[in-house]
Order: structure tokens, then sequence, then C-alpha cells
């Protein structure tokens, strides 16, 4: 990219709500010609780091790393949020922390959004286990979702690779709450897959950002994955929703995709491979690739026509 593509940085915001006497912590990035036309996204984040170093990252000599930026520019107001348990917002209670209590979390973010933007519906992106969260709350609150996108996601688990491995320390997940995260388990999410999908500069300001807010996370969304899928139901699914998939991606298998993808019932679908990806889609050397395909899909206009 060359230096014209360049944008000024968009300024953030801090905001805090409530769920019961929980405190969870926001972050927006307003559009910034000040309009927000093209709507609001609600990003959601996955099981091993906090919302801002996955959706606000920024490297230097990196064009556009910030998802948040790139879509703020383009007439999007963004936000994302802390689960409990990650980041700023409370880790008090003695809780796994799992897939639905996310979505209590998206509900509850949701709520103070609508009230303090005035926005009536979201536009949903979620990575991993944060795509089931974002997928539980699609069903769920289906008024709130127009479009709904799940990025790294899995349905059953049936053929993942990964889970495969991470289901051996399924005693190890149930005995504890919080496991342990460092510089090496952040490099270990880019090296399982396929080694060379990110550049050692990114994978070093991504576990810089993710460290300085934990240095552990919960278990609930790993015991999830690895015990207790399904979880979320495609027919319940009413939005508009692509799924995303990297093409080295071990969370799941083209098969299980495939299936979810078939049981979806609202024909405004898409199903998007990402070549050269890995798992962690925004940190990767085709990070734009992921961008252009979101934004055609929170783009695109409503069908006329439904038949």
């Amino acid at each position: 990219m060359t230096q014209a593509t360049a944008t000024p940085a968009v300024t953030g915001r801090e905001h805090w709500t409530r769920k019961g006497d929980v405190n969870l912590f926001l972050w927006e990035k307003p559009a910034a010609d000040g309009k927000g036309a093209n709507g609001t996204i609600l990003f959601v984040h996955g099981s091993s780091m906090a919302s801002q170093p996955t959706f606000d990252l920024h490297v230097p000599g990196r064009p556009h790393s910030s998802v948040m930026d790139w879509f703020a520019h383009r007439g999007f107001n963004t936000w994302c949020v802390d689960m409990e348990g990650y980041g700023r917002s409370d880790k008090k209670r003695d809780l796994y922390f799992d897939i639905a209590n996310g979505a209590d979390d998206l509900a509850a973010a949701s709520d103070y959004i609508m009230k303090k933007s005035g926005a009536k519906q979201f536009m949903v992106y979620g990575i991993s286990s944060g795509a089931l969260r974002a997928a539980m709350f699609a069903e769920r609150h289906p008024e709130r979702v127009s479009r709904l996108a799940l990025d790294a996601f899995v349905w059953t688990g049936k053929g993942s690779p990964t889970l495969e491995e991470r289901a051996k320390k399924l005693d190890q997940w149930k005995s504890m709450k919080r496991r342990p995260i460092d510089r090496a388990f952040v490099h270990s999410i880019f090296n399982r897959d396929h080694p060379g999908c990110a550049e050692e500069r990114v994978i070093e300001a991504f576990a810089d950002a993710i460290l300085a807010l934990d240095d552990s996370v919960p278990t609930g969304t790993y015991l999830d994955m690895c015990a207790n899928l399904p979880v979320v139901d495609p027919a319940k699914i009413k939005a508009a929703t692509i799924i995303m998939r990297g093409q080295f991606d071990g969370i799941a298998s083209v098969e299980d995709l495939i299936e979810f993808f078939n049981r979806l019932p609202n024909p405004d679908k898409q199903f998007a491979v990402m070549a050269g990806i890995s798992h962690a889609s925004f940190q990767q050397i085709n990070y734009m690739t992921v961008y252009d395909i979101l934004h055609a899909f929170f783009t695109q206009p409503e069908p006329i026509y439904r038949g």
C-alpha cells in the first residue's frame, strides 16, 4: 500500500454499562464523517483475548491495522465490548464464563448502545468463540441483528483438528475457571494451523496488547467448544448471515460449516473462503481480504424481491 491510502486516526470513546452488578467495558470508534449512515457494527472477541487488541490493534507501518478505524472511515459506527472475565470488564465472579454468559454480555452491551446512540439494529461480527456468542445473541434477539458475520466459526466440532487436540486437556479445563496465557501461547494461535500466515511484528504487537490486559482468561468457552457443542441452532438464526472460513483454519471442518450453512433459513446467506488465512483473521498478512469480504456483506442492499 502507498502512503496515499493513509487516513487520520479516529478518536475512540470509553463506555461502561452494567449487567446486573457486573461492570462491562465498551469501546466506541464512531463514523469519521459523524453520520454513520452505513449503520452500527458490534465486534465480538474470542476465547483468549479482550476486544481492543483484536479490533483496534495499531501496528506501526501496517496501514489500516485497526478494523474499527477502517470501518469508521467508511461510514460505520463501530463498537466492541470486553466479555465478563476479560480485559477491563469485571472478573470478580467465580464462574467459567461460558458462551451463554457472553451472549448475556452482548444483550447488555446492545441495550446500552441502543439507548446511547439510537441504533435500532446491529451488524454483528464474531470470531472463533466470539462467533458462537454472536450466533447465540442473534438467536435470542433476532430483532437486534440485521446482518451476522461468523468468522472462524464451529458448529458441532466434528472433524476439527484444533478441538480434537484441545479436548485432550478437558479434565484440565474442568479443574480451573481461568487458564494462564503468555507470549508463547499467543504465538501458538498463529503456529498451530499453518505458520507464516501472519507477520512476526504483528503477532508481537498483538501479544503486547493482549498481555497488557490479561495474564489469564476464562476457561468456559474452551469447555463449551470441547464438550458441549452444538450450542446454537442454525434454524433459529433469522438474520442474513455470512460464514467466513480461513483456508487453513483448523477450528472447524468445511463439512461441519456447510451443514450449518445449509440449515440457515434466511436465503440471504453467503459462505466465504479466505485464501492464505488461518485463525486470527484481522492479524493475518491477508487481512485486507477479510475487510473487503466483510464490507461487501455489510453494505449489500437488502433484497427487493423475495418471492
